[in-house]
């Protein structure tokens, strides 16, 4: 089983996103994500003023294993970015749903979140490979 949080709702390309105060939300990977890149060594992440479109790329994050795109779950503008990360990408490995988060968003369009799985939906599609 993937461990998850129930607060956060998940995009299918294993972001996931926190609902903080008014329109801002808070969006990191998951911690399936984060096992099945390994270790991570770098993130790109858009910077704070950037738009972001959900569904599109919105930065990279490289493991030991391969670079991989970061997909916005929403659209909107970036209003903090986790510089910690530039220092020590590790920690998305080490606490992915809290010290690792990416970005903080300002959202353009509320209605997306509805599009978004809540944790027992992820579960269930992070486990359908695996039957």
């Amino acid at each position: 089983m993937t461990k998850a949080t129930a607060n956060l709702l998940y995009s299918k390309e294993h972001e996931w996103v926190e609902q903080l105060e008014g329109n801002r939300v808070r969006i990191g990977i998951s911690d399936y994500a984060q096992k099945a890149l390994g270790d991570i060594v770098f993130v790109e992440n858009p910077a704070i003023d950037d738009e972001v479109i959900v569904n599109e790329s919105m930065g990279t994050i490289e493991s030991v294993k391969a670079v991989s795109e970061l997909y916005s779950p929403v659209s909107g503008t970036v209003v903090a970015v986790n510089e910690e990360l530039e220092g020590a990408p590790e920690t998305i490995n080490e606490n992915p749903f809290k010290a690792g988060w990416l970005v903080e968003v300002e959202v353009s369009n509320p209605e997306e979140l509805e599009s978004l799985l809540n944790e027992e939906e992820y579960e269930a599609f992070t486990n359908e490979g695996e039957e």
